[in-house]
């Protein structure tokens, strides 16, 4: 038999879980009278927690919000859940988070059965501290796009490019999207007629917000394909052209959706790599496991041959 503080505490744990919970079902559950369900709820009143009840066959008690936060009640499971989900808030594209969110974890951690303790602080220390080395965006610059796509209401912000030019836009906002630690818009443009993706780092939030919309179809492939293809294949500044001597088919299975192959005979291809960055192709382009010729730029061809002089010095040098 629970004391009853105990079965207050399992209570007020099956009354956190959203929806309507009958007093038998609960009684089970807790081992007791219906009769002692209701007056435990009483009791949780009286402490101050907003204990909600509905009459009827398919009435029941449930947990409204209130003034006062309750004690979090978790099993093991639970715990896991978000105490992982603290860490990834810590580390990935949110700039103001990191250390309310270790300040949570620790809370978190300190309460926990000693049992879960060594697991999730080895995979905090082991996970927390890598930079992103890219923007992150403020927390308080979610919820007003949030809102909008909740009330299917058109978003309208100045969006600035890379190159730093500044453009107004209006869009009809869909989903919000974290890939690869960074923060993504996508919606319909409504002066371009097509669908968009947008940095969120980059965009200013205009007030107020423009008239609601109905939804339109999702774009084809869906809305996770659309956004994979999106970001995959991101205007760059810089294309380079680059011949490599293996088939088209071995390539393309090894490539992503961002990089353009065309056949070139039967065993090359020519492939058409997208970046800001030739130090970072000349890099990739060992990836691919194949002879190749630098074809139009000579910025590559410089980083590759500055590579390939720090590979030859290394292999020159005594172990």
């Amino acid at each position: 038999m629970l004391t009853t503080s105990a079965r207050l505490l399992r209570l007020l744990a099956r009354l956190q879980v959203p929806g309507d919970h009958g007093g038998p079902s609960l009684a089970a559950e807790l081992g007791v009278s219906v009769r002692t369900v209701r007056n435990d709820v009483a009791t949780l009143r009286d402490l101050g927690y907003p204990v909600e009840a509905s009459p009827g066959v398919a009435g029941g008690y449930r947990l409204g919000a209130g003034s006062r936060l309750p004690p979090l009640l978790l099993d093991d499971e639970e715990a896991m859940a978000v105490t992982l989900g603290l860490v990834l808030a810590a580390s990935h594209g949110l700039s103001d988070t990191a250390d309310s969110s270790m300040r949570a974890f620790s809370k978190v951690v300190a309460l926990l059965p000693s049992r879960l303790r060594p697991r999730l602080e080895s995979l905090a220390g082991a996970t927390v501290n890598a930079p992103l080395g890219r923007p992150s965006v403020a927390t308080a610059s979610l919820p007003p796009i949030a809102a909008a796509i909740h009330a299917r209401e058109q978003l309208r912000f100045g969006y600035r490019d890379a190159s730093g030019t500044e453009t107004h836009r209006e869009v009809e906002p869909y989903r919000l999207v974290l890939r690869g630690a960074r923060w993504y818009l996508l919606g319909w443009d409504l002066a371009r007629d097509d669908w968009r993706t947008f940095r969120v780092d980059r965009l200013r939030v205009k007030v107020p917000n423009g008239r609601r919309f109905r939804p339109r179809p999702d774009p084809e492939g869906g809305f996770e394909g659309f956004i994979v293809r999106a970001l995959e294949t991101a205007p760059w500044q810089r294309r380079y052209r680059v011949r490599l001597l293996a088939p088209a088919d071995v390539i393309r299975a090894r490539a992503p959706v961002s990089v353009a192959i065309e056949p070139d005979g039967e065993h090359a291809c020519i492939v058409t790599v997208g970046s800001d960055d030739a130090a970072m192709v000349a890099k990739y382009l060992a990836w691919w496991d194949a002879p190749f010729e630098v074809l139009d730029a000579p910025e590559l061809l410089a980083e590759v041959r500055l590579l390939a002089q720090r590979y030859a010095d290394a292999s020159r040098r005594r172990t």
